[in-house]
């Protein structure tokens, strides 16, 4: 099992304890103990650990498993079962008498994989031999416990909103929300408040509201072997029906991958129905990101990226084939209605409108979002004709006109531009796997398949055979970049999403390369945080819940190392990781 670091975050007052001299030093001496019983567990020193326990038979361990007394059987027992990591926060000491004092502590552990959350106590006894732990408790938390409070201090806070950042600021969390944001002093706490006993000194970090990919798919894998329409190796031992079963029955390593880059919220834009309950799954989990979904895509072509019991891709062939599959989706409580508008030559256009149009109308009366996938200026002026509240891809083929600009705004749509993604297929293409940003958060399976990419068989390529992908690859992206340019300053909403899943666009990190191509594309820093942020919350329908650092919303945050408003290649810089009220370190957080 690979060693990670084990994080003390919590930071505690004596002040706050009873004014006796005697029992203040008796609280320093358990809060010595306590510290050096984590720095055991931090170091996996069992001589060290046991020697922090009271060798008796009166010693005391219980918790889930039930009562057990003894040092001795402690001691006998050959317990490897070090966990991946241990976050312990809010310690509370209280002197009973003296050489007696009574300790607890919030704690989140993950060990293989599993996080769990509760409070574990103690009671220090003062022996001859020194201080010693004389009763160990851990009990679980209840679903839904909320993380202690903590105070931030110090950081510069950009909040998310466009306004100019904070210096010196105060972060309040509580209950798993933020309580207050603001300037040092302008956050007092109200009489009747639970006491915050954790506050961290953040001077010199810059705060800002968790990220959010827009554009995601859990039903892919970052690989070819997710989609076999870019690279078929089904018969090469990448069975689809294996790799898919193992995506919905492990979707927690792209959620750690996720929240070990910072980024608390993800929209699933389509994909097989079972993303629907990820929803609910990763609300729960504070090492998740929030999830929305839009469940299997409708489209305008057939397509063989399915499995024989389940589909991620419904072909509709009318509109009121459209009709019946969104009154089914809305059923399910879906997040918003996907089509996968592809326009190919052949087709009946006037067919396709009917589809798309019909589509709209139903997801309008359903008061449910209608999202579309559309490459071609063309079909996004029809999509968003029929009402299209969020374009999931750039337009491709030619520059924005005034008509769509005219469209995006009276449909108050949301443009998402994916400037990267096409990339993902050109480094497969050229048999050549090129990360663009530090893959420290991408598991371990994720990341060996993506390197495998240099040594999977296919055509040996002329130099001038990459020269023209290079070239074609460019162009694309200038163009893209130039309409998002266009639309930006058109007044119109842009939210930043990767498509992760699809190859070589890896669930996490990914953002980077996004953000840092939509700067390159003439946005300031500023706006692309914005746009990675408040818009993306805007893009799923929860901008009520999150993405920006306002009082009442959910605490989702991420502490970094330099300025993001300088250059938005600082979020890259990422310190801590908060969801939920949750604080946790990339090195927590990263999948296995």
């Amino acid at each position: 099992m690979a060693h990670r670091a084990l994080t003390l975050l919590a930071v505690v007052s004596l002040a706050a304890w009873p004014p006796s001299r005697l029992a203040a030093q008796d609280t320093v001496e358990a809060r010595r103990v306590f510290e050096a019983n984590i720095n055991a567990i931090h170091r996996r020193d069992r001589p060290a650990y046991l020697a922090l326990y009271l060798d008796s038979p009166n010693f005391a361990r219980n918790g889930p498993g039930g009562l057990q007394m003894g040092y001795a059987p402690m001691a006998a027992s050959r317990d490897t079962t070090w966990p991946d990591s241990l976050i312990a926060t809010d310690l509370r000491l209280i002197p009973i008498r003296p050489g007696v004092v009574y300790g607890h502590y919030r704690y989140r552990v993950t060990q293989r994989g599993i996080t769990t959350n509760g409070v574990s106590e103690r009671i220090f006894v003062r022996t001859p031999r020194g201080w010693r732990i004389a009763v160990s408790t851990a009990f679980g938390a209840p679903p839904g416990t909320a993380p202690a409070p903590i105070v931030l201090t110090g950081a510069t806070v950009v909040d998310g909103t466009g306004r100019p950042p904070i210096p010196d600021a105060v972060v309040v969390v509580r209950g798993g929300r933020i309580a207050c944001v603001g300037p040092r002093g302008s956050c007092p706490l109200p009489a009747d408040a639970e006491p915050v006993r954790d506050t961290m000194d953040l001077a010199g970090r810059w705060i800002i509201p968790g990220l959010v990919d827009a554009h995601v798919h859990f039903g892919q894998t970052g690989w070819v072997d997710g989609r076999p329409d870019a690279l078929d190796l089904r018969q090469r031992g990448f069975p689809y029906e294996r790799t898919v079963a193992d995506l919905e029955r492990r979707p927690e390593r792209f959620f750690r991958a996720y929240t070990c880059s910072g980024v608390t919220g993800v929209f699933d834009v389509g994909g097989y129905p079972w993303s629907w309950s990820l929803r609910e799954r990763a609300e729960r989990d504070l090492t998740a990101p929030h999830v929305a979904a839009a469940g299997p895509l409708l489209s305008t072509v057939d397509h063989y990226i399915n499995l024989p019991d389940a589909k991620q891709i419904l072909l509709v062939s009318s509109d009121s084939a459209a009709r019946v599959a969104v009154r089914a989706h809305v059923a399910r409580g879906t997040d918003a209605i996907k089509v996968w508008y592809i326009r190919r030559a052949n087709a009946d256009t006037a067919q396709q409108q009917a589809i798309i149009n019909a589509a709209g109308d139903e997801a309008r009366r359903n008061n449910v979002r209608l999202i579309v996938h559309a490459t071609s200026l063309a079909a996004a002026k029809e999509a968003l004709r029929a009402g299209a509240q969020l374009l999931v891809h750039s337009v491709e083929d030619q520059a924005v006109d005034e008509e769509f600009l005219q469209l995006a705004r009276a449909n108050n749509a949301v443009y998402n531009p994916t400037l990267t993604v096409r990339d993902g297929y050109r480094q497969v293409n050229l048999r050549h796997f090129e990360p663009h940003y530090p893959t420290s958060c991408v598991d371990s399976t994720t990341l060996a398949h993506a390197r495998a990419t240099d040594t999977i068989a296919g055509p040996t390529r002329t130099p001038e055979q990459i020269r023209q992908i290079n070239e074609v690859g460019e162009r694309r992206l200038r163009l893209t970049q130039e309409n998002l340019l266009a639309v930006h300053r058109a007044g119109i909403t842009v939210a930043m999403g990767t498509d992760a899943g699809n190859p070589l666009t890896l669930p996490g990190p990914s953002v980077y390369w996004e953000m840092e191509a939509m700067q390159a594309a003439g946005l300031t820093p500023m706006e692309v945080l914005v746009a990675s942020t408040r818009n993306g919350a805007r893009a799923m329908g929860r901008e009520r819940d999150f993405g920006t650092l306002e009082a009442g919303k959910h605490a989702d945050l991420v502490v970094l190392g330099a300025d993001p408003t300088a250059d938005i290649r600082n979020v890259r810089e990422v310190r801590l990781v908060m969801r939920g009220g949750a604080m946790s370190t990339p090195g927590l957080l990263a999948p296995r």
